[in-house]
């Protein structure tokens, strides 16, 4: 309930932050403005975005001919989430990782890597996949379609603002012209970075929800934990190649190198406390 709820409250803010940018901008015109183009961003998002990732990252969809443990471990897992099963992709690397996507758990699809394959037991996998049916069965694929969209539209809106400003949009002949210079100094440089940080404060409550919901379905948080020790260690030494960082977020643990700042400002949370987390966790 506290990470429902918490989630809520970041998506108003993001919300708030949104409508500011979109107003200073262009006034009521750039507020109508902004929500008609994040409206049409998301609806291609909501039905595309699944087709999109998957193509990106090669996954190929498996029958339950060629890969009939996974379709096991899969299909009583929906049973006990109570979820329409989904269909299944393998990714062809070698960086250990998983993630769910699709628009509802009508149309949803979890994707493994090949790597993953290798390097976990049977009950580290359920543990994975029961986390990324997790992400299905809370929406988390919506929410973080709609949260990105959103930070995507303040980034390009800060972007345009610094245009306007390199050719005199300041404030031209309004009294006022320091307020105009410190809004758009505002927009180019502190609401990138606010989007950023509350995409990366919904996502890293979702993660710890996912876990959780996950630990429920297995009564097993112990091989989530394990699950989740064995994949940062060897997704550090292993990044995923050509990861995109606007979809890192979707994986269970982040794909990239997860050095410096990189780490720091992940969508990920630390893995050490997931998997205090879960150690706290008993379930008879």
């Amino acid at each position: 309930m506290g990470n429902n709820l918490k989630t809520v409250m970041l998506l108003g803010l993001m919300t708030g932050l949104f409508l500011w940018v979109g107003n200073h901008f262009g006034g009521p015109q750039g507020l109508v403005i902004a929500l008609l183009f994040a409206g049409g961003m998301n609806f291609f998002s909501y039905w595309y975005s699944d087709k999109i990732v998957l193509k990106m990252y090669r996954a190929k969809e498996v029958s339950s001919q060629q890969a009939p443990q996974l379709h096991r471990i899969v299909e009583e897992l929906s049973q006990k989430a109570n979820l329409p099963k989904p269909k299944i992709y393998i990714i062809p690397t070698e960086n250990p990782n998983a993630f769910a996507t699709g628009r509802n758990p009508k149309h949803s699809a979890v994707a493994v890597t090949e790597g993953i394959l290798r390097i976990l037991n049977h009950e580290e996998i359920e543990g994975v996949l029961a986390h990324e049916l997790s992400h299905v069965k809370n929406r988390d694929t919506l929410i973080s379609v709609v949260v990105a969209t959103m930070a995507g539209v303040i980034m390009m809106l800060s972007r345009m603002a610094m245009w306007i400003g390199m050719f005199g949009g300041f404030g031209g002949d309004r009294d006022d012209e320091g307020g105009g210079i410190v809004g758009l100094l505002a927009m180019m440089i502190l609401t990138p970075i606010a989007a950023m940080i509350i995409q990366m404060a919904i996502s890293r409550s979702r993660e710890y929800k996912a876990d959780e919901s996950a630990a429920k379905i297995t009564k097993k948080p112990w091989a989530l934990a394990s699950a989740l020790k064995g994949l940062h260690s060897a997704s550090s030494r292993r990044p995923l190649k050509d990861a995109n960082p606007a979809t890192s977020h979707m994986f269970i643990v982040n794909p990239l190198s997860g050095k410096g700042l990189i780490n720091l400002l992940s969508t990920h949370p630390p893995v050490e406390e997931r998997v205090k987390r879960l150690k706290n966790l008993s379930f008879q």
